[in-house]
């Protein structure tokens, strides 16, 4: 097509463009798709003609009206714990799962370890710490070690120090995933040790529920947290059709993902530890309400929520 030709015929078209006189958002997108044809055409064929130069600036003008002041979304944060946090961890389901089944398994290994061996409990825990909780229940405050200490300080002192923990855990995780197993491993055998020692006093229930009061967030966390872990161990030995470094690279960004998005729960859970535990005396329907929250919490943030996110995004790619 001669020059003259392809803008005779074109030319109205790229006038009403440069007005803006488009009727609706439809018609701007199809005349925008067609000027993005207009100017592959015109490179191919009059690479050095000003009309060339007139349909790339034209296109240029209208691409940065459309994306440049195109709303963002208000709050990036929200969004962030509103779907990509819940959206990455759904997308490793089973692997948070593996994590959940080896922290049951070892929490058995230390129950039944300190239920065979009189003395498990004292070489996992110590001397110093079991010492002082046997004369806490003598003297019938069994878990006075959560009421010995200025609240707010104690609050900001295991917050800091989960958090810490939890982030050590994760990283732990970038040989093969096994340190953080292993970290898990080990804060099972120690919780199933602890819950033994108020077993075989005859308290078992009563140190569930009290310890469950924080512990519900806070084991969750570290279970996710050693699992966020695997995720990234797990990219590096099995990518897939990616090369290692590419799998690795975005395995570490999901678990990152995920180990940020569980801080407030460590927050929440040590503020409980801190202000709410020291009163384990409470009626037991007060403690079971605070159970039942914090449940339904993980069920619906940690299970329901990502798989409706994930059937929500799988029903919009049949769509597309």
């Amino acid at each position: 097509m001669r020059e003259g030709l392809f803008i005779k015929k074109n030319k109205a078209r790229w006038e009403r463009l440069e007005d803006g006189d488009v009727a609706t958002p439809d018609d701007m997108a199809k005349d925008f798709t067609r000027l993005i044809d207009d100017l592959a055409y015109a490179k191919t064929f009059y690479p050095r003609s000003k009309v060339t130069t007139y349909i790339n600036a034209l296109a240029a003008r209208i691409y940065l009206g459309i994306y440049q002041n195109r709303k963002e979304d208000s709050n990036r944060l929200v969004r962030f714990f509103k779907y990509d946090v819940p959206f990455t961890v759904g997308k490793y389901h089973l692997v948070i799962l593996f994590a959940f089944c080896i922290f049951l398994m070892f929490f058995g290994v230390g129950f039944f370890s300190s239920l065979h061996d009189q003395y498990f409990v004292r070489e996992v825990l110590g001397d110093g710490y079991v010492e002082m909780t046997e004369k806490n229940i003598e003297d019938g405050n069994p878990f006075n070690v959560y009421a010995d200490s200025n609240p707010f300080f104690m609050w900001i002192r295991i917050m800091i120090n989960n958090i810490i923990v939890s982030f050590s855990y994760f990283f732990r995780g970038i040989l093969f995933g096994i340190p953080s197993i292993i970290s898990l491993a080990k804060e099972s055998i120690r919780l199933g040790a602890f819950e033994h020692m108020f077993y075989a006093k005859g308290m078992g229930g009563y140190a569930v529920v009290t310890v469950l009061l924080h512990g519900l967030l806070e084991l969750t966390a570290i279970i996710i947290t050693c699992g966020a872990g695997l995720v990234m161990g797990k990219s590096f030995l099995f990518p897939g059709t990616q090369t290692r470094l590419f799998s690795l690279r975005s395995g570490a960004k999901d678990g990152v993902k995920i180990v940020v998005g569980l801080v407030p729960i460590f927050i929440i859970a040590a503020f409980i530890e801190g202000f709410i535990t020291r009163y384990y005396k409470m009626p037991l329907f007060m403690s079971i309400s605070i159970l039942l929250v914090c449940g339904a919490f993980i069920v619906w943030y940690f299970i329901i929520l990502p798989v409706r996110l994930h059937k929500r995004d799988q029903r919009t790619e049949k769509v597309n």
